[in-house]
Protein backbone atom coordinates (compact mmCIF):
# COMPACT_ATOMS: atom_id res chain seq x y z
CA UNK A 1 0.00 0.00 0.00
CA UNK A 2 2.76 2.58 -0.34
CA UNK A 3 3.32 5.14 -2.89
CA UNK A 4 6.62 4.79 -3.19
CA UNK A 5 8.63 1.65 -1.95
CA UNK A 6 11.92 -0.23 -2.36
CA UNK A 7 12.19 -3.15 -5.33
CA UNK A 8 10.55 -5.88 -3.04
CA UNK A 9 7.73 -3.64 -2.03
CA UNK A 10 9.08 -2.59 0.95
CA UNK A 11 9.92 0.99 2.86
CA UNK A 12 12.84 3.06 0.92
CA UNK A 13 15.99 3.13 2.92
CA UNK A 14 16.31 7.14 3.42
CA UNK A 15 20.20 6.92 2.97
CA UNK A 16 19.65 4.92 -0.11
CA UNK A 17 17.18 7.39 -1.56
CA UNK A 18 19.67 10.76 -0.61
CA UNK A 19 22.50 8.72 -1.59
CA UNK A 20 21.02 7.85 -5.29
CA UNK A 21 17.74 9.03 -6.44
CA UNK A 22 17.75 12.51 -4.65
CA UNK A 23 21.37 13.57 -5.50
CA UNK A 24 21.52 12.76 -9.21
CA UNK A 25 18.24 14.34 -9.33
CA UNK A 26 19.90 17.81 -7.31
CA UNK A 27 23.10 17.61 -9.50
CA UNK A 28 20.97 16.93 -12.62
CA UNK A 29 18.99 19.98 -11.71
CA UNK A 30 22.37 22.22 -11.13
CA UNK A 31 21.55 22.53 -7.22
CA UNK A 32 23.37 21.67 -4.34
CA UNK A 33 23.32 18.18 -2.23
CA UNK A 34 20.89 18.24 0.29
CA UNK A 35 19.58 15.88 2.89
CA UNK A 36 15.99 14.09 2.25
CA UNK A 37 15.02 15.83 5.18
CA UNK A 38 15.59 19.35 3.69
CA UNK A 39 12.61 18.56 1.69
CA UNK A 40 10.27 18.07 4.01
CA UNK A 41 11.77 20.97 5.39
CA UNK A 42 11.39 23.19 2.97
CA UNK A 43 7.56 21.90 1.82
CA UNK A 44 6.03 22.88 5.23
CA UNK A 45 8.02 25.79 5.13
CA UNK A 46 6.54 26.93 1.29
CA UNK A 47 2.77 25.15 2.83
CA UNK A 48 3.34 28.18 5.56
CA UNK A 49 4.74 30.74 3.57
CA UNK A 50 1.31 30.18 1.06
CA UNK A 51 -1.18 30.24 3.80
CA UNK A 52 -2.22 26.82 4.73
CA UNK A 53 -3.24 26.44 8.11
CA UNK A 54 -0.47 25.21 10.69
CA UNK A 55 -3.39 22.60 12.29
CA UNK A 56 -2.87 21.01 8.75
CA UNK A 57 0.83 21.38 7.84
CA UNK A 58 1.14 19.86 11.71
CA UNK A 59 -0.82 16.76 10.47
CA UNK A 60 1.28 16.49 7.24
CA UNK A 61 4.45 16.18 8.82
CA UNK A 62 3.17 13.75 11.98
CA UNK A 63 4.18 16.22 14.70
CA UNK A 64 2.74 15.05 17.73
CA UNK A 65 1.52 18.93 18.31
CA UNK A 66 1.38 22.21 16.21
CA UNK A 67 3.89 23.82 18.70
CA UNK A 68 6.39 21.54 17.48
CA UNK A 69 5.60 22.79 13.51
CA UNK A 70 5.08 26.57 14.40
CA UNK A 71 8.64 26.89 16.81
CA UNK A 72 10.86 25.08 13.67
CA UNK A 73 9.19 27.17 11.12
CA UNK A 74 8.12 30.18 12.98
CA UNK A 75 10.70 31.87 10.43
CA UNK A 76 8.04 32.64 8.05
CA UNK A 77 5.48 33.87 10.41
CA UNK A 78 6.57 37.40 10.36
CA UNK A 79 5.27 37.69 6.61
CA UNK A 80 2.22 35.75 7.12
CA UNK A 81 1.00 38.56 10.30
CA UNK A 82 1.43 41.47 7.51
CA UNK A 83 -0.49 39.33 5.09
CA UNK A 84 -3.15 38.45 8.22
CA UNK A 85 -3.34 41.82 9.01
CA UNK A 86 -4.08 43.35 5.27
CA UNK A 87 -6.92 40.38 5.29
CA UNK A 88 -8.17 42.02 8.14
CA UNK A 89 -8.50 45.29 7.39
CA UNK A 90 -10.02 44.06 4.14
CA UNK A 91 -12.48 42.36 5.56
CA UNK A 92 -13.43 45.31 7.81
CA UNK A 93 -13.36 47.59 4.35
CA UNK A 94 -10.24 49.92 6.29
CA UNK A 95 -8.05 50.06 3.48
Amino acid sequence: DLVFCDELGGFFDKSGVSRYSLHRILEKAGQPRKRFHDLRHTAATLLLGCGVDPKIVSEMLGHASIAITLEIHSHVLPDMQAQTAAVMDAALCLD
